[in-house]
């Protein structure tokens, strides 16, 4: 019992008793207790600084741990010796052998616990005393994994032990692994507040996402700065991207109970798109492989966001209405059996960096139709590239469109003008030509009714040019007003077209040869009244941006078909839902929607255009300015 519960105890006693404190003795005790009662006080108290002195002690053990750590843990410094046992000393750790009945007893020399872990290779299999063959077959490993701490433990007890035995290393390879820090670069620790406890990181984040974290934030060697938003940023921009790719083709292929093993994969049927996305998949595989086999993990990892990418933001956007047609045409087969190819393809690929979520679309998209299949996409072959299948034009060609389209993007954007408003026409200036497919994809991408490949856009836009002073200056000294007024009277697209293909532009001045690089130069680009451009390496576009009448009432009829989608998914419709649609309180609105009928039925599935009244789900827009209330009704 505790001074303060036997000081309670008395006080309890003497109430009880009814204990007179008038008298002589009774006023003794009382002040007795009282004292006791403040000893009991300052004991308490003294119990707790005590406890909050162990804490802080416990904290400087951390501290201290942390620097021994420092000093020689993460250096691959000596290992803490094994305290010594005094009871091997006086014998107590024996036994009595049940066969002969004599003691037996464990040795007191014990060897350094890095001698067995380097001996490994051999000892696992009591190898020479047996398992010849089987040991021959292991030995050397293709390569070992640890952290850099141990580059003095098991990094070189292997190694040391290996020599001595068999003159040669025991490991192939080495993949040292950098330790991890918090976000800051420091290293996690208890007492400082930021370490990461690994259980809560995968209950919140899970175990895939953290893998891919590690893969891409930096090469194995170097220290990895763990963040949680880090890690949620690569779980969106490839687990996300590629779950939601998987979505959609398990989305569609339920709607019309698609059976990938019901057709095969013709390749000579194929669309474009079809060969261009099937030739990025073996480029991918290929490229995984090789960085794989050659310890680069990283860029592994990025091969294979970078073909998901492609995959779901251009091949998928591109494909999107094959997989809304009726029926079961050959284009549309086609269109699924090509994504079903890469679905599962990439999946195996990265199967060994996200395992669980690969895992889940190997079984439903490959196990559940094929029961002859390996139980687990674990138990599958890494991917045999089809190198038949790989067109490098075809993908240079590609890359080409898909950088004219960024810049024709930013083009709209600078000049802000909707996607959905259509433009008449978009000139390239390149070191390369497109064909016609190629141009029709990027005027069907950026809403474009022609583009114009051109030699030269002068017509359209001029450069002018001034000397960098804190650059030409030291260089030029008194020549620098000259090199200003010379600059100034410049053809300004020539002087660019030499800039650009030569790196730098030289002028003569009173008979000498002045060399200017771009960081020399200040270049404006001013742009013709109605045009657009954007520069980037040796790609110029240049939009028209001068819209017709006819041109804006096809970008009201494009904002109309947005706003019913957008009232068909608010409706709570299914994606193959018939609907009726109704407009009124805005003639203008009335009219495009009558003379262009037949094309917004069309692209939202609906029977019939009603004017004047509105029935079902009903809600209000503003198109362009345009105020107009809408409905959609399921028919």
């Amino acid at each position: 019992m505790e001074l303060k519960e036997k000081v309670a105890y008395i006080k309890g006693m003497m109430e009880g008793m009814e204990f007179d404190t008038a008298t002589k003795e009774g006023k003794l005790l009382a002040a007795v207790v009282d004292v006791l009662e403040e000893m009991a006080k300052e004991v308490t108290n003294i119990d707790e600084d005590v406890d909050t002195l162990y804490d802080e002690v416990d904290a400087m053990s951390e501290d201290l741990e942390d620097v021994e750590n420092f000093l020689f843990d993460e250096d691959g410094g000596d290992e803490d010796e094994d305290d010594y046992d005094e009871e091997y000393e006086a014998g107590l750790y024996e036994i009595t052998c049940p066969q002969c009945g004599k003691q037996m007893h464990r040795v007191p020399e014990v060897i350094d616990c890095w001698f067995d872990s380097g001996s490994m290779p051999f000892a696992q299999h009591h190898y020479p005393f047996e398992n010849k063959e089987i040991f021959e077959k292991q030995f050397p490993a293709q390569f070992i994994s640890e952290a850099v701490d141990q580059t003095r433990g098991w990094f070189y007890s292997l190694l040391a032990i290996s020599t001595l035995l068999f003159n040669k290393a025991p490991y192939e390879n080495v993949i040292v692994l950098g330790l991890v820090q918090d976000e800051n670069g420091q290293k996690m620790s208890k007492s400082k507040g930021n370490a990461v406890d690994p259980f809560d990181a995968l209950q919140t984040y899970g175990a895939d996402a953290i893998r891919w974290y590690f893969y891409t934030s930096s090469a194995p060697w170097l220290p990895s700065r763990f963040a949680g938003k880090t890690v949620v940023e690569g779980q969106r921009k490839f687990m996300g991207t590629l779950w939601n790719t998987y979505a959609f083709f398990v989305l569609y292929a339920n709607i019309d109970k698609f059976d990938a093993t019901k057709y095969s994969l013709e390749y000579d049927k194929l669309a474009v798109m079809d060969k261009w996305l099937l030739s990025r998949l073996e480029s991918t595989v290929k490229a995984v492989d090789d960085n794989l086999a050659n310890y680069r993990i990283p860029e592994a990892a990025k091969a294979l966001q970078s073909f998901v990418d492609d995959m779901s933001n251009w091949y998928v956007r591109r494909s999107r209405e094959r997989f809304w047609a009726k029926g079961m045409e050959q284009d549309k087969i086609n269109a699924y059996m090509t994504l079903y190819t890469a679905l599962v393809t990439v999946a195996k690929a990265a199967a060994p960096m996200i395992p669980f979520m690969t895992e889940d679309i190997y079984q439903n998209l490959v196990k559940s139709i094929d029961a002859s299949a390996p139980e687990s996409i674990h138990l599958c072959d890494f991917p045999e590239v089809h190198e038949n299948w790989i067109d490098p034009k075809m993908e240079e060609d590609m890359a080409d469109l898909l950088e004219i389209v960024v810049m024709g993007r930013a083009a709209r954007n600078t000049a802000n003008i909707k996607n959905r408003q259509p433009i008449g026409t978009m000139y390239v200036k390149s070191e390369f030509q497109l064909s016609e497919f190629y141009k029709e994809i990027i005027e069907d991408e950026l809403n474009v009714k022609e583009v114009v490949f051109k030699d030269d856009i002068a017509d359209f836009i001029s450069y002018s040019f001034k000397p960098q002073m804190r650059t030409v200056g030291p260089k030029y000294g008194k020549l620098l007003n000259k090199i200003k007024t010379t600059l100034s009277e410049l053809d300004g697209n020539k002087a660019m077209a030499e800039l650009k293909s030569t790196g730098e532009l030289k002028l003569d001045i009173d008979g000498q040869e002045i060399v200017l690089l771009e960081e020399d130069l200040l270049i404006d680009m001013a742009q013709m009244e109605g045009y657009v451009s954007e520069s980037d390496h040796t790609i110029t576009v240049v939009l028209d941006t001068n819209l017709t009448p006819e041109l804006i009432e096809e970008g009201f009829v494009r904002e109309l078909v947005s706003k019913i989608q957008t009232m068909r998914k608010e409706a709570g419709f299914e994606v193959m839902d018939k609907i009726r649609v109704y407009a009124k309180d805005n003639d203008k609105i009335v009219s495009i929607m009558k003379n262009h009928g037949d094309e917004i039925k069309s692209e939202v599935l609906a029977e019939e255009i009603v004017t004047g009244e509105t029935k079902g789900y009903e809600k209000e827009w503003n198109i362009n300015s345009e105020k107009v209330t809408m409905a959609v009704e399921r028919i």
